[in-house]
């Protein structure tokens, strides 16, 4: 039977909640700013997971979404979505943070489509909940968690229905309760939720308040308190799921410095009403758990790209699951049908930094390296064009080819920390540091960009090709996780203009390389 080192995904993708419909799991996770958005995976053993769908293309069509101007919604968008099913439903709910809205997404597959509404009200990291007495609740807050009974369409609370306090943090936590998820067990109630008090060193924790009805004071427990030995960075916010065979797990997430937030695969048992993981209390190395479908075949999380499309029957294309745009997409100013086998992207705002750009185009890193290349034809790019790859987060670093006075340059630039602190930069948006730049002859080159997460290590490097050798190009850029964009790091595909508009660049031969080169 495989055994798999934790996190099972070495991967950015927070806020995982799970559900088992009979014999297979999904998953969903939190997208932020891109799009398409709200992730949808799948698993028939835990462990391993491959990415069926995303549940909206866009959520909102707004001046931020769209990056107009200087309106952008890095680190906003959608956030810790709830994934339910329900009497043949499936069921997600997340709010958005930037609209202080409560959307509800519903289908029949999990595959789509997906249906999009609101619900009436802001519930903050909420949990759905589906009672066995058909009644429909929803936990939410943060430092203090609220249970609101929703009317049976789910439009909105329910007039004169259960709605009460289970839970208030103490008034000096770093990180109150959030992230919460109600399950039910054995006729009794299990409300997990993240936690980070200064006693723990900043470490977030995962406690579990339990109750046998939901009039009922909740007890609270810690059930998790470990970082599995990794800087100090815990493992918390998730849920408890079951196998078939009845063994239980829990599944959390854990920060992972700049490569993002990696989901984990814990066994449980419960004991005094409780969950507990282990014999110590420990979060182990390593899982094995047996498969419900052990001859599917996964398809990866990561992968290269010739971009090489057609229109599906609705009539759009549909690029491969891997791919998220950083915002909302601009459909005029990006193609793969220009031209065969290129991903064409067009210049439509001026840019003063690359945050801006429109159509950056971005896929995941994986830990604990990973490279990707990319080949970029800038003959049509105007005066003051950037068109290159990025290792695209809000500290982020690129090489471009870059055109000045009809000669074309190559560059390398990023966007320096002021420090390593979890807190934005103010000015993150602002114009990047340049640290080298060479002409060249060609308005034709591979790139490459190489990513160290090992240990933390957190850098970024970056190549072009000359004569079939890989030259290095400026500094190693460092990287960092901070709640600019509250996202890992991923490669970004981008050009923008910084002078005039109408340029364009097209991207061939995408290549991944898991374990970097």
């Amino acid at each position: 039977m495989e055994i798999k080192k934790n996190p099972v995904i070495e991967s950015d993708y927070p806020d995982p909640d799970i559900i088992r419909v009979g014999d297979t799991y999904y998953m969903a996770s939190t997208t932020m700013h891109y799009m398409p958005g709200c992730d949808i995976l799948r698993s028939y053993d835990l462990m391993n997971w491959e990415l069926i769908a995303h549940a909206y293309d866009t959520l909102e069509q707004t001046p931020g979404h769209a990056l107009e101007g200087d309106e952008q919604v890095y680190g906003q968008g959608m956030w810790a979505p709830s994934l339910r099913y329900h009497q043949g439903t499936f069921y997600i709910t997340f709010t958005g943070n930037d609209t202080h809205k409560t959307y509800l997404l519903t289908a029949k597959d999990p595959e789509g489509p997906w249906e999009q509404r609101t619900i009436e009200g802001f519930y903050y990291d909420n949990g759905l909940f589906f009672d066995d007495d058909g009644r429909v609740y929803i936990v939410h807050g943060q430092k203090t968690l609220r249970i609101t009974e929703l009317d049976a369409e789910l439009k909105g609370p329910k007039a004169g229905g259960l709605n009460r306090v289970i839970a208030r943090d103490q008034e000096d936590a770093l990180l109150g309760y959030e992230g919460s998820h109600l399950q039910k067990q054995g006729g009794r109630y299990y409300l997990f939720t993240c936690h980070m008090l200064p006693e723990d060193g900043g470490r977030k924790t995962e406690v579990c308040f339990a109750a046998d009805s939901l009039e009922d004071e909740f007890e609270g427990r810690c059930v998790i308190n470990d970082d599995l030995g990794y800087h100090g960075l815990g493992v918390a916010q998730g849920g408890m799921i079951d196998t078939p065979d009845g063994e239980w797990f829990l599944f959390m997430f854990q920060d992972r410095g700049a490569l993002g937030r990696a989901p984990m695969v814990i066994p449980m048992r419960f004991e005094d009403g409780f969950p507990t993981i282990g014999g110590d209390g420990r979060v182990p190395a390593a899982v094995s758990i047996p498969s419900t479908r052990p001859e599917h075949y996964y398809a990866p999380l990561n992968g290269d790209d010739d971009f090489i499309y057609q229109a599906g029957p609705d009539g759009k294309i549909h690029l491969k699951l891997f791919w998220q745009f950083n915002h909302n997409p601009h459909d005029d100013f990006w193609s793969v049908t220009e031209r065969e086998g290129a991903l064409r992207l067009r210049s439509g705002k001026l840019c003063r930094s690359l945050p801006h750009a429109w159509n950056t185009l971005t896929q995941r890193a994986a830990g604990p390296k990973c490279a990707a290349e990319i080949t970029v034809d800038g003959s049509a790019l105007k005066d003051g064009d950037y068109a290159g790859i990025s290792a695209f987060q809000g500290c982020y670093g690129a090489i471009a080819l870059a055109k000045e006075n009809g000669s074309y340059f190559l560059v390398m630039f990023g966007k320096p920390a002021k420090d390593e602190t979890v807190f934005a930069d103010s000015d993150f948006l602002d114009a990047a540091v340049e640290y080298t730049r060479v002409p060249v002859c060609s308005p034709v080159v591979r790139f490459k960009t190489c990513l160290d997460f090992t240990d933390k290590k957190d850098e970024a490097a970056f190549y072009y090709q000359d004569s079939g050798r890989w030259i290095p190009l400026g500094i190693r850029q460092k990287l960092y996780f901070k709640m600019d964009h509250f996202t890992g790091c991923r490669f970004g595909l981008f050009e923008f203009s910084a002078r005039e508009t109408g340029g364009y660049a097209d991207f061939l031969e995408f290549r991944f390389l898991p374990g970097g080169d």
